[in-house]
């Protein structure tokens, strides 16, 4: 009886792990890798403290005020290093970021089968996304800088070699956790795949640059989605305890395979369109040498993707012109690439010498940066005559080839003629060569003190501002005085081309000037 009795919970316990266990496991597939499975089970698995494991990175899940702080600093760090395109810069950002810890959460969360866990951490993760996106944002905008460049643009297109970056982070990151060997430079591995591409969603939103702004979403998702998942796999691989079933566990795991390979296909096709730009702009490239020979240099070159037909155009300096050369460039490229192109070079004539084409590139590289630097200049020029006129920058009238810049402007509390004159004054001194004209408010003009027939010192300066305002406005100015005095003043005002009428006031020693408007 207590034999029968003993023995019955063990047949019972048994069965329950037969019927738990999977039928591959008795397939002669399930059989030649037992001895595999003995071993990782009894010396890999079995030396993992799963409980201390599970507790560290609980602890470190929960949105603290020094986790956002962190979250915030890293961001700004990364968005600048994207501004100046110093990878330097982004790579220390992600020494400052604590991503690892929550987004490892949720990945082992969902092995685990803990909801109260799995919300925690998407919560902490969902919250230091949203503070990355808002202070790199800002940053954009209080920023002189808004171009997007090399770098920014790197995160905007996701591929298959981002996906892997994900997934090698997230298997260094879970297995750093897993083994207690975490440490900062598993955490930048992470971050790396996480932190920048953030950074980017903040500068599309602060740009309005929407293609910016989803694909760097795009982008971040992925990564997330790979570090989570994998870092999933890694747990139950690492024999974590789970709450799931046996087929939850299944389910579970053909749900992660496929959600892998719907990343996968996109992605490569992602990288492929790549791949197919990177050799279009070799073939471009060795057809244009071919054409032009060993003594010609190529300065620039670039092709417009989104133009159709493709546009191909590059500058050229050669000792020789090749009349020809946009035809024959155009046989030879839509033989290898395709109809649909279009190719304009432009050639620069240089001397034979071998150091020709050197002088002459450096010649035009910095014509192209003095270029540049007048046009930062203009820029800065047109923000503060917009500034000085309190209006937006679209309202400013800018004329390139006479090199004058007007605005109208609105009347602003507690400012005067003589403060827009001087406001004008200043627009015109930061870029020599350039007359800036600002269109004052119709406000009182001043009065006119004269002495012996003549308008006194002071009265000069009046008289001057006067004549300012009217030539900015175009508006006829109204003289009234003493019969000599006023036409004396209106004859002045005429000299200086300004329309004007007298009306004669009895017995005064100054000339009031007003608007005449209809």
């Amino acid at each position: 009886m207590n034999s029968s009795a003993a023995t019955e919970p063990d047949t019972e316990a048994a069965t329950e792990k037969a019927e738990n266990t999977p039928r591959w496991v008795y397939s002669p597939l399930g059989r030649s890798i037992a001895p595999l499975r003995r071993y990782w089970r009894d010396k890999v698995v079995s030396d993992v403290d799963h409980k201390a494991v599970v507790a560290k990175i609980a602890l470190e899940c929960p949105a603290t005020p020094r986790y956002i702080l962190m979250i915030m600093m890293s961001a700004g760090i990364a968005i600048l290093g994207l501004l100046l395109s110093s990878p330097a810069v982004v790579i220390g950002a992600m020494l400052l970021s604590p991503l690892m810890s929550p987004i490892l959460g949720v990945g082992f969360a969902l092995a685990t089968g803990k909801q109260k866990w799995l919300r925690i951490s998407a919560r902490s993760l969902a919250l230091g996304s949203i503070a990355a996106v808002l202070f790199a944002a800002l940053i954009v905008l209080v920023s002189p800088l808004q171009t997007v460049t090399e770098e920014i643009a790197a995160r905007t297109r996701p591929n298959l070699f981002d996906l892997l970056v994900a997934l090698f982070s997230s298997i260094a990151g879970s297995y750093a956790m897993i083994r207690g060997r975490e440490g900062s430079i598993v955490g930048v591995a992470i971050a790396t795949a996480l932190m920048p591409p953030l950074a980017v969603v903040g500068f599309g939103l602060a740009t309005f640059n929407w293609t910016v702004f989803f694909g760097a979403l795009g982008l971040f998702f992925t990564n997330f989605l790979t570090i989570a998942l994998t870092a999933t796999l890694m747990a139950r691989l690492y024999g974590f305890r789970t709450t799931l079933s046996t087929r939850q566990g299944w389910f579970q795991n053909v749900g992660i395979f496929f959600i892998f390979v719907a990343l996968a296909i996109p992605l490569g096709l992602s990288l492929r369109q790549i791949a197919w730009e990177a050799s279009a702009q070799r073939i471009v490239k060795n057809t244009i040498e071919a054409e032009f020979g060993d003594r010609s240099r190529i300065s620039e070159q670039s092709i417009d993707w989104d133009s159709e037909p493709l546009r191909i155009t590059a500058t050229v300096l050669t000792p020789e012109f090749d009349a020809d050369a946009n035809e024959d460039i155009t046989r030879s490229l839509r033989r290898r690439l395709g109809d649909d192109l279009t190719v304009s070079i432009e050639q620069f004539r240089v001397g034979a010498d071998p150091g020709a084409a050197e002088q002459a590139e450096l010649a035009r590289a910095r014509a192209a940066e003095q270029a540049a630097a007048t046009e930062r200049q203009i820029a800065g020029m047109v923000d503060r005559m917009a500034v000085a006129a309190g209006v937006a920058r679209g309202d400013v009238m800018l004329d390139r080839e006479t090199r004058r810049i007007a605005a109208t402007a609105k009347p602003l509390p507690q400012l005067s003629l003589s403060g827009y004159r001087e406001l004008e004054s200043r627009v015109t001194k930061s870029v020599p060569g350039w007359t800036a004209s600002l269109r004052p408010p119709l406000l009182q003009l001043p009065r006119i003190a004269m002495e012996d027939g003549k308008p006194n010192e002071a009265g000069q300066a009046s008289l001057e501002l006067a004549i300012w305002a009217a030539e900015r406005t175009g508006v006829p100015v109204m003289v009234l005085g003493n019969a000599e005095d006023a036409a004396i003043v209106a004859n002045l005002l005429s000299d200086a081309g300004i329309d004007s009428s007298v009306t004669e006031t009895a017995g005064s020693d100054t000339v009031e000037l007003s608007w005449i408007t209809i």
